[in-house]
C-alpha cells in the first residue's frame, strides 16, 4: 500500500505553488497527497513568517501533530514530521531544539530534497535533519510534474527572492537574492499544464515583475516578453501575474496589458503607505507621486484595470499627517480590492527596534483604512451589475448544482452551472454583487 503524506499549507501563493511541487515530488517517490494528517506517513507544514505570531503559530500546530504521531508510532510504524518555508528557513536548527517531534526542517530553496530527507528519516530513523542551505542547483529541474488531474487553472513560479530590502520584510532573508528561471523552461511547463487541462496561468514571484530570464534566443527576456511568448500558446486562454513592484513595472510590461488581449485586467501593485516620509523609512525607493503617475500610465493603456494593492498601517514613526496621506493616496486610486495590515515586528528586519506606534492607534487607523477599502470594493462590485462578462468556471459551489468562477478582475462568481462544465469560459450577466463575491445567469 503506497505511503501518504500530508501537506498543510500557510501564507502565500508561492507557498502554494511549492507545497503542489513538494507533492509532486513525493509522489514520484511513490507517496500518495492526502487531506488530513490523521495515520499519514508524511506530514509537513510549509510555513509563512510574513506575519506576526508566525513562529508561534508554527510551534502551536506541532503540538497539536505529537498525538497523532504517537498513535502512529504504536502501531508499529512511523509519522515522518517536516517543517518547510520561510519560518524553516528563518528558525532553522531551533525548531528541532524547541520540538524534537520534528523529524526535518526544509528551507524553501531546498524542498526538491525533501524525498532524500524523509527517506533518511523513515528508514533510518534519523532525527532532526536540516536543510537550510541555498543551494546553487535550480530546485525546480529536480522535481517533474505529476500526472494527476488538475483544475483549469494552475501556478508557475517564474522568479524567486526579492533584491529590496523593505525595511519591514523578511523575504530577502528568508527567500534569497532575486533568481529568474529560464524562459524556455517556463514555456515547457506552461505547455504541460495547457496539455492537462489549465486554461488559466498565474505567473508568481516574490517581486515578479522583476524576472529577467535567460530566453532561447540567448538574451535576457523581461516579464513582458514571457508573457508574449505565453499568450502563444494554443489552448492557454488566461494570463495573470503576481506580485509586483512599483520600481520593476518597466513600460513594456504597462504596453503588454493593452496589447495582450489574454493577460486579464487586473493588477496587484503593493504601494504600502501614501506618506513620502514613510515610504522612504520602508525602503521603498519610491515616491507617493511617483506610484499615482504609474497607475496612470497603466489605465491610459488599459482603462478597464482592477487594481489591487498592499498597506501597511502603524510604521515606525507614523503620524496623524502620515496616515492622512495613505487614506488621500487610497481615495485618488481607488481599489477594487486591497490587502492592509498594522505593522509588526520582524526580528531581524531594520524596522524591528525603531519608534513604535502604540497599538491602540493601529488598531484605529486600520479600522479606518479598512472602512474605505471596504466602501471602494463595495463600489466596484456594484458596478459589475448587469455587465456580461466571461467568467471562467472553476469549481462546485456551496449549493446543489452550482459552480464557482472567476471574472476578469478575479472576482469570485457564483451561477447555476453542471459539474462537468469545470474549465469552460461562459458568458454571464451578473445579477447580485455581495461584499467579496458576484452572482448570475448565463446569458
Amino acid at each position: 500500500m503506497a505511503k501518504k503524506v500530508f501537506i498543510k499549507t500557510y501564507g502565500c501563493q508561492m507557498n502554494v505553488y511549492d507545497s503542489q511541487r513538494m507533492a509532486d515530488a513525493m509522489e514520484a517517490e511513490g507517496y500518495e497527497l492526502t487531506d488530513m494528517a490523521e495515520g499519514a506517513d508524511l506530514v509537513v507544514l510549509n510555513t509563512c513568517h510574513i506575519r506576526e505570531k508566525a513562529t508561534e503559530k508554527t510551534y502551536s500546530e506541532l503540538g497539536r501533530l505529537k498525538p497523532l504521531a504517537e498513535a502512529k508510532a504504536q502501531s508499529g510504524s512511523k509519522m515522518v514530521i517536516g517543517v518547510a518555508g520561510c519560518v524553516a528557513q528563518a528558525e532553522g536548527e531551533e525548531i528541532v531544539r524547541r520540538q524534537p517531534l520534528v523529524d526535518l526542517v526544509v528551507g524553501p530553496q531546498a524542498y526538491h530534497r525533501l524525498p532524500q530527507l524523509a527517506r533518511r528519516a523513515s528508514e533510518h530513523n534519523a532525527a532532526g535533519l536540516v536543510e537550510t542551505e541555498f543551494p546553487a542547483e535550480d530546485k525546480f529541474d529536480h522535481i517533474p510534474l505529476a500526472k494527476r488531474a488538475l483544475g483549469p487553472t494552475a501556478f508557475l513560479t517564474v522568479q524567486e527572492g526579492c533584491d529590496k530590502f523593505c525595511a519591514f520584510c523578511v523575504v530577502p532573508y528568508t527567500r534569497g537574492a532575486e533568481l529568474s528561471r529560464p524562459a524556455e523552461k517556463l514555456l515547457r511547463e506552461a505547455r504541460e499544464l495547457v496539455a492537462r487541462g489549465v486554461v488559466e496561468i498565474t505567473l508568481l514571484g516574490q517581486n515578479v515583475n522583476a524576472y529577467h530570464g535567460m530566453g532561447p534566443d540567448g538574451r535576457e527576456w523581461s516579464l513582458a516578453r514571457l508573457l508574449h511568448a505565453l499568450a502563444e500558446i494554443d489552448g492557454l486562454k488566461r494570463l495573470r501575474f503576481t506580485t509586483s513592484h512599483p520600481n520593476d513595472m518597466s513600460e513594456d510590461l504597462i504596453a503588454a496589458h493593452g496589447e495582450l488581449e489574454i493577460l486579464m485586467p487586473y493588477l496587484h501593485l503593493p504601494v504600502q503607505a501614501g506618506s513620502d516620509r514613510i515610504l522612504k523609512a520602508m525602503n521603498r525607493k519610491h515616491s507617493a507621486a511617483e506610484y499615482l503617475s504609474l497607475i496612470e500610465r497603466i489605465r491610459k493603456a488599459r482603462p478597464d484595470l482592477a487594481l489591487s494593492g498592499d498597506f501597511i498601517v502603524g510604521f515606525p514613526g507614523e503620524d496623524d499627517a502620515d496616515f492622512e496621506q495613505t487614506m488621500a493616496l487610497v481615495r485618488e486610486v481607488g481599489y477594487a480590492q486591497a490587502y492592509s495590515f498594522k505593522y509588526s515586528a520582524r526580528p531581524g528586519t531594520p524596522a524591528a527596534g525603531n519608534d513604535q506606534v502604540p497599538e491602540e492607534v493601529k488598531a484605529a487607523r486600520l479600522a479606518a483604512l479598512q472602512d474605505l477599502l471596504n466602501e471602494q470594493q463595495a463600489r466596484f462590485n456594484s458596478r459589475c451589475v448587469g455587465q456580461t462578462m466571461p467568467i471562467l468556471l472553476e469549481k462546485p459551489g456551496r449549493e446543489p448544482g452550482q459552480l464557482v468562477g472567476r471574472s476578469p478582475y478575479l472576482q469570485p462568481v457564483h451561477l447555476n452551472a453542471a459539474a462537468e462544465r469545470v474549465g469552460e469560459i461562459v458568458e454571464v450577466r451578473i445579477e447580485q454583487a455581495m461584499r467579496n463575491s458576484l452572482s448570475g445567469v448565463e446569458a
